[in-house]
């Protein structure tokens, strides 16, 4: 077999799929660099990784393109790391640009995450990019990654990064829990999807009656996917024991009040300044959970 001819052949013709069936250009280009992969991993097989080296120059010179020894690798690994997984082929939500940054990690679960959530969010590059640069795997708790490794049945609670990137688009030096509550507000998206998936938004300053005495929730959320609310509380001091109790009120009002027969309980996230493990520690309410945020600037471009 000419591996050389089979691999310039599927390129060639992957290029011509691609102008003249342009939306198929996705399909087309996964296809092919799947194919190429496993050529170049039986090529491999044959003259040792070297040869890579070899058909990146003979590709270049007669297709008059360049593909990199880089890129030959990177669809090697593609290959590998769909056969090893035993995925499908072609995905209809990521193109190659989206695993052409995935597969820079050597992490399987990191790059399995990144698969999910452009999947799951419908990811643009730029938006896929800006995750990564925000190192949005890193953080995510460790617990959640042993649970995502062993696959184990996950918790409404268990993507929520930690810290929490907020917004501060308006480079405010001096925060205040309002001037918190309207940079979360202004960038509300990006701060559910800070939180995980399938959050929508109910209100903020969410007005609890009890006892003839009014009280307000910084943010009502509810999460469809787990189909239960979610009270999220905004403190810019270190975590404090009263605030497991305050919220500990609302999300028992929110059960009583709002919840229905055939939802789930309330859950309660603190996202404060600074955590406090020992009193989370011995919160006997394990629905309760504490984040701590950071402020970033991002300009408009930016996700």
């Amino acid at each position: 077999m000419n591996y050389y001819n089979e691999i310039k052949k599927e390129l060639l013709d992957n290029e011509i799929n691609k102008k003249v069936k342009n939306y198929l250009i996705n399909r087309s280009d996964l296809k092919s660099y799947y194919k190429v992969g496993k050529i170049l991993k039986n090529a491999g097989k044959h003259y040792g990784e070297g040869i890579i080296k070899e058909y990146s120059q003979k590709l270049k010179h007669d297709l008059n393109k360049n593909y990199s020894v880089r890129t030959l690798y990177k669809m090697l690994k593609y290959y590998n790391f769909v056969s090893d997984m035993n995925l499908p082929t072609v995905s209809a939500k990521l193109s190659w640009s989206h695993y052409d940054e995935i597969l820079k990690f050597e992490d399987v679960n990191k790059i399995i995450y990144y698969i999910n959530v452009s999947e799951q969010q419908n990811l643009s590059v730029r938006q896929l990019r800006s995750k990564i640069k925000s190192k949005e795997y890193e953080r995510l708790p460790s617990k959640t990654r042993n649970i995502m490794i062993k696959k184990t049945k996950m918790n409404v609670v268990d993507f929520v990064k930690n810290p929490i990137i907020i917004k501060n688009t308006n480079k405010y030096e001096n925060i205040s829990e309002k001037i918190l509550q309207r940079l979360i507000l202004e960038n509300i998206e990006f701060f559910m999807k800070e939180l995980g998936n399938a959050f929508c938004f109910i209100g903020s300053e969410y007005k609890l009656n009890i006892e003839n005495t009014y009280n307000y929730v910084d943010l009502l959320l509810f999460n469809i996917e787990y189909n239960c609310y979610v009270i999220v509380e905004l403190k810019v001091t270190e975590l404090k024991k009263e605030h497991i109790g305050q919220i500990q009120v609302y999300m028992n009002y929110i059960d009583d009040n709002l919840k229905k027969d055939n939802q789930e309980k309330t859950i309660g996230i603190i996202i404060c300044k600074q955590d406090n493990n020992y009193v989370i520690k011995y919160c006997s309410d394990k629905r309760i959970i504490s984040r701590e945020y950071i402020l970033v600037w991002y300009n408009k471009n930016e996700w």
